[in-house]
């Protein structure tokens, strides 16, 4: 389990070569390098500490760092334009370098009840804000890190490139969220956004979902404009409702007719599901 074994490292190579060849003269430097990439390739507590402090958002803001646990999730990233800062593995098995640690040693880095494999942490990309374009969603101040992360494979799914939370929705960043995503967070374009603001500046129609609002598979849907998704348990706040142009909602088939509402995330699918069927 040593550098060579997994970082490629010419000058690494280069100097073994000379030094047995030559042990004399290079025997201290191939020495001193040695323990240098070594050093590099261990789980220190260092890094144990950075991995713990990144599951609170203020030290993922700080260090602008954020993790990946799992072979598929990490896959993701490295095929994207995210930026990888450090990879822990107890296989070598991706195609970047990584640090090969034990069974042990990633129960320690890992949150996950049953680890998988691998730890990684990537850096946060810088964002710009973006104009929007198409067909938008905007989530209002949804909290739980499931659902986020449930509406950011929709996204991914449906073809929403854009998704514009409010500055309270749960941060895309949280581990939990990461996880829901199954990568889908390494190809939607988030914004952190003062919501009123931006549906206020925006020129073409809002939806918004609404228990009173028009029967969904009974309208005339665009294939752009900005769709408004609520709070979990209060749904779309009264600032936001007074920027929505079109209230619409997913009308009850059952007998009964007792539940009061869908989840987010299942209101969600069934909302885009509809407007991508509509438009063909």
């Amino acid at each position: 389990m040593f550098a060579f074994k997994i970082y490629p490292n010419l000058q690494f190579y280069y100097l073994l070569i000379i030094t047995i060849i030559r042990p004399k003269k290079y025997y201290f430097v191939f020495l001193l390098q040695f323990y240098i990439i070594t050093f590099k390739l261990m789980l220190t507590k260092s890094h144990i500490k950075l991995i713990t402090s990144l599951k609170q958002k203020k030290f993922r803001q700080q260090e602008q760092l954020f993790v990946v646990e799992g072979i598929k999730g990490i896959n993701e990233f490295l095929n994207s334009s995210f930026e990888l800062h450090i990879l822990f593995s107890t296989e070598t098995i991706f195609n970047a370098e990584m640090i090969l640690i034990s069974d042990k040693e990633l129960q320690k880095i890992s949150s996950l009840k049953s680890p998988n494999t691998a730890v990684a942490i990537f850096k946060i990309p810088k964002r710009t804000n973006t104009i929007a374009q198409g067909l938008v969603l905007a989530l209002d101040d949804v909290r739980d890190p499931g659902n986020l992360g449930t509406i950011i494979r929709l996204c991914d799914w449906f073809g929403i490139k854009q998704l514009v939370c409010s500055n309270a929705t749960v941060d895309c960043y949280n581990s939990k969220v990461v996880q829901a995503t199954m990568g889908s967070l390494a190809r939607i374009d988030i914004q952190y956004v003062d919501l009123e603001a931006y549906l206020k500046a925006y020129q073409e129609d809002v939806f918004g979902t609404f228990m009173d609002g028009n029967n969904i598979y009974l309208e005339t849907l665009p294939n752009s404009g900005i769709i408004v998704m609520g709070n979990e348990a209060n749904g779309i706040s009264k600032t936001i409702e007074k920027r929505v142009t079109k209230k619409i909602s997913i009308p009850r088939f059952g007998d009964v007719q007792a539940t009061e509402s869908l989840n987010v995330a299942t209101a969600t699918s069934i909302v885009l599901s509809e407007f991508k069927r509509f438009n063909g």
